[in-house]
């Protein structure tokens, strides 16, 4: 597994690649790996010759009170779960390779329509970040195909957009949402859990399946089964609920109609960590 630093070393592989007729894949991250982001390699690799993954902590997808410094880096122990899984290249770059000294000042906005809702508006500016750095890497990459996870999903529908809109040729891939066995979603954020939180956490999972069974049996009732869905949430330990809708998977807004295709998309909070979930209706399966 090859390791490099500059946005040259790997604009050199690659090329050479091509040059070979092999088609690449990419899955960026920020690090703090776990089975979820390895699952997103897995899929690159079914799909492509070659895989590279990226390893940077964007600071410019932080708000002022979301803390950067104490993101958990952990790259020797990325680094290792990356070479198990047979990566071809892991790109490395310090903020200095990525950004400028004078800072970054060519950005690319997010789709308004998509980044005006649910994270978008709990984390301004946050959605601009994510796209900025995003067609950066692609730039420098220039994959075949990119894979982003499900549980992320309005950042997916904001990278897919992004990337129609700008005539980037690049198959973007929604990688489904890996979870543990008793459902909960993995996440970076799940170790901030106490051990009495982590108990309470999968409630999140059979909240949301709970929905999707209701819509699927014919519930077209949506404020209600979501008005439902909070007060069980809270019932069921959680401290706040930021938001739990139905929505239209193409547009993210709320909908009253059975759509062919309808998420079902939920943040809650256990103290001060954030759970994002979502349940894509067309490719909804129950877990007993």
């Amino acid at each position: 597994m090859l390791k490099v630093e500059t946005v040259q070393e790997v604009r050199d592989q690659v090329a050479a690649w091509k040059k070979q007729g092999l088609t690449v894949g990419f899955v960026p991250t920020m690090g703090n790996l776990h089975e979820g982001h390895l699952s997103l390699v897995t899929n690159a690799k079914k799909q492509t010759d070659k895989v590279v993954v990226s390893i940077f902590v964007n600071p410019l997808q932080f708000g002022p009170d979301e803390d950067f410094e104490r993101y958990p880096r952990t790259l020797d122990q990325d680094c290792e779960k990356l070479e198990k899984q047979k990566v071809d290249l892991v790109f490395l770059p310090s903020v200095g390779e990525m950004y400028s000294q004078d800072g970054m000042n060519t950005t690319v906005k997010a789709p308004e329509a998509l980044n005006s809702l649910w994270e978008g508006a709990e984390r301004p500016g946050h959605f601009d970040g994510v796209t900025t750095v995003v067609t950066k890497l692609f730039n420098i990459v220039q994959p075949n195909v990119a894979v982003f996870g499900q549980k992320d999903f309005q950042q997916w529908r904001i990278i897919r957009k992004m990337t129609y809109d700008l005539c980037l040729p690049i198959t973007i891939i929604k990688a489904p949402i890996e979870r543990d066995k008793d459902g909960l979603a993995l996440s970076s954020r799940n170790q901030y859990l106490s051990e009495s939180q982590r108990k309470i956490a999968p409630k999140l999972f059979v909240v949301l399946q709970d929905i999707v069974a209701a819509i699927k049996s014919g519930n077209e009732l949506f404020v209600n089964l979501e008005d439902i869905a909070k007060k069980q949430l809270l019932a069921h330990g959680f401290d706040e609920v930021d938001y739990i809708k139905i929505v239209s998977q193409d547009t993210l807004k709320p909908t009253q109609e059975q759509e062919a295709k309808l998420v079902v998309m939920a943040v809650a909070r256990l103290g001060s960590t954030r759970l994002l979930d979502n349940i894509c209706i067309d490719d909804f399966k129950h877990i007993d």
